[in-house]
């Protein structure tokens, strides 16, 4: 692979590290959406190196944008992600590289600030979406109560993470005891498990469900499920919106993808 090309893959996993597909980049006026580029390499691998297992792409490591190798502690996981880039076709698309992404993520932007990630996230949960309730109808109120009520039960048993729920979208500050619970949960995760979270706690809108996916209290269906009741119920009311549908199946696509990457770090073969 020429510097050229490893320039390119750093380039495609900065795309990555910014958590933004192509797709998703807004056009500047007068210019073109932004064109995948080309594979540039033959053949992905996973190989063993000083730091862990990196990803060969015709022998030579990718880099990260901050140009470390991009190495995984287990090769399991690095396998994986070898099979994303042997799967591009003429052209590379970052949309369907969301391993690559979480560990180029947990490099490059968790690792050297791991504090302040973990802060973010910690204020993130001051508002978690389990606290905020409908009014009415009653069996939304019912749905809400049988699917949130136990996440939050568990919270406070495995953790001391007790959160005030209310009714309504007016803020309830929460108590900095609960707050600090969380962040103490955090701060046991490694820094791949962290970049794994902050992903969850994003596409869910919930920090304590991003929590108990990591931990394993609930699979990625049961946190699509949970995170997205209310759009379920609203699509029940009002029929069938195809996009809607289309926004809903990408975020439950990226959910079990966070989850495979979370499995893939369990495993150690």
């Amino acid at each position: 692979m020429s510097d050229k090309g490893a320039d390119t893959a750093s380039g495609i996993l900065f795309d990555l590290a910014r958590n933004r597909t192509l797709d998703e980049q807004p056009p500047h006026p007068g210019r073109e959406a932004p064109r995948l580029p080309k594979r540039f390499y033959k053949r992905a691998e996973a190989g063993a190196v000083e730091t862990g297992h990196a990803i060969l792409l015709d022998g030579r490591s990718v880099k990260t944008p901050s140009k470390q190798v991009l190495a995984v502690p287990h090769p399991a996981l690095a396998r994986a992600m070898a099979a994303e880039w042997n799967a591009q076709g003429e052209y590379i698309d970052p949309r369907s590289m969301w391993l690559t992404k979480l560990a180029n993520t947990a490099l490059d932007l968790v690792a050297p600030r791991r504090d302040a990630v973990i802060a973010e996230i910690v204020t993130f949960a001051g508002s978690d979406l389990l606290c905020y309730r409908a009014e009415a109808p009653a069996a939304l109120v019912a749905r809400q109560a049988a699917v949130f009520d136990p996440l939050l039960e568990w919270a406070a048993a495995a953790h001391g993470i007790r959160m005030k729920v209310t009714t309504g979208i007016v803020h309830v500050a929460q108590d900095e005891a609960a707050l600090a619970a969380y962040g103490r949960a955090l701060a046991a995760l490694d820094h791949f498990r962290l970049a794994a979270l902050h992903n969850a706690v994003t596409l869910a809108g919930s920090a304590v469900i991003g929590l108990a996916l990591i931990e394993g209290r609930i699979d990625a269906a049961a946190a699509f499920e949970a995170a997205y009741l209310d759009e379920a119920w609203q699509m029940e009311i009002s029929g069938r919106d195809e996009e809607e549908e289309a926004r809903l199946a990408r975020r439950r696509a990226e959910l079990l993808e966070t989850a495979r990457f979370l499995d893939l770090l369990a495993d150690a073969t």
